[in-house]
């Protein structure tokens, strides 16, 4: 049968960047995810509150787009950039009608975005000449081939974070002693990676057994490392160490054997066979139960409370700078209010040096400096991951973190 040309539709968009791109934790690829998560109360009030408003000329960038073709790789972020000044101030940028819009999670390649500065107040939309400009758009028929499924835009580019969604893990001090431990490795290897099988028992009180339902995955962990406050010293948690994946194939049981009269309880360990391996894993680490999957939203923002907190550490092993796209700890979390999405800035803690060039010598504190942008990404109770979007310096564990 003969394909009918019909006319190209863009995807009814006017809301879509005032919410936010969904990131589905895990590890695990995102954008399907987004098209059917729904909107939050927050989201819905957000653009309600900002839908008419715009934002002031003076908050562009000195040479937005009067029109913009979003393109393959895009994120909400780096389209933020290119038109405000302040990026986290986008969700005031863009024209929205509630009443149109099902589901705003829904920001594709192709779609054709334009600024409308009228009124002193700048907006985008996905119309031409919202503003009263007047202007038509002109829909040009076509054959189509494609779906637009899957390919919504996320906030971030998701390869930068996904790892992080999953990987690494804030622990009490408790939470790594108490978990099953990996006692050996088939035909006694000492150093395990995919692919091999190995053997773990958990507490005496609480072995390591099957239970109904699919096949047990767990993820491996070691050494957690203490995450303390530059300022006052207190431990906000301990970081563990990602390893890789297991699958359990045996839970632990016992043999009875009857010797002289008497009964020999033995235990028999787990089986497990790893299933992915980021660092060779060997005995005496840790396994963690795989969390379900959960979807995470979150629109880059200010917080709505005031913030004045620290860098705790760079994400690495024996990494005391940060490079932009790199992930930090900081000493705020969700005991501070502090949300995913939240948008702070970096502040370079001035050296205290010795002023020699006076009549006598003279310590001195050189001033904070303002360096960069985080996001928040994924919040603990205490401490919390965010990523560094942008630098003109160098950030390093104790810079101050401020309100943007």
């Amino acid at each position: 049968m003969k394909k009918l040309p019909i006319p190209a539709r863009r995807p009814n968009l006017s809301a879509s960047l005032a919410a936010l791109a969904v990131v589905a934790a895990g590890g695990v690829g995102t954008t399907a995810w987004a098209q059917n998560y729904p909107i939050t109360a927050q989201q819905r009030a957000t653009a309600q509150q900002t839908a008419q408003a715009g934002v002031p000329l003076s908050e562009l960038a000195p040479n937005a787009p009067d029109e913009y073709t979003v393109k393959p790789g895009d994120t909400l972020w780096a389209i933020s950039r290119l038109y405000l000044l302040r990026p986290w101030r986008w969700p005031e940028l863009w024209g929205m009608n509630l009443n149109e819009i099902a589901n705003p999670h829904r920001i594709y390649p192709g779609q054709v975005l334009y600024l409308d500065k009228s009124g002193g107040r700048a907006r985008l939309t996905t119309r031409r000449g919202v503003g009263g400009e007047g202007g038509t758009i002109k829909l040009t028929p076509r054959t189509r081939f494609d779906s637009l499924a899957g390919m919504a835009l996320p906030t971030l580019n998701p390869s930068l974070i996904e790892p992080f969604l999953s990987e690494p893990i804030v622990v009490d001090e408790n939470t790594l002693q108490a978990a099953p431990r990996i006692v050996a490795g088939n035909d006694s290897r000492v150093l395990l990676s995919r692919g091999d099988r190995a053997y773990a028992r958990g507490e005496k009180d609480s072995p390591l057994l099957e239970v109904p339902g699919p096949i047990q995955h767990f993820r491996v962990f070691r050494s957690a490392t203490p995450l303390k406050d530059p300022g006052t010293g207190e431990i906000l948690g301990y970081e563990a160490q990602y390893l890789g994946k297991v699958q359990l194939q045996r839970g632990e049981s016992t043999t009875v054997e009857t010797k002289d009269d008497k009964d020999y309880i033995t235990v028999v360990p787990a089986t497990v066979d790893v299933i992915a391996a980021r660092e060779e894993i060997r005995a005496g680490d840790r396994l963690l139960p795989e969390p379900p999957r959960q979807l995470l939203s979150y629109a880059p923002r200010a917080p709505s409370t005031q913030v004045e907190g620290r860098i705790v550490s760079v994400y690495g092993n024996a990494v005391q700078f940060a490079a932009q796209n790199q992930v930090v700890a900081i000493n705020k979390g969700t005991r501070d209010g502090i949300d995913s999405g939240h948008v702070l800035a970096i502040l370079k803690n001035g050296e205290t040096i010795l002023d020699r060039t006076g009549d006598r010598k003279e310590t001195i504190k050189l001033p904070n400096e303002r360096i960069g942008l985080l996001m928040v990404f994924r919040p603990f109770e205490k401490v919390s991951y965010a990523l560094v979007l942008e630098i003109n310096d160098t950030p390093r564990a104790g810079d101050f973190i401020v309100n943007p």
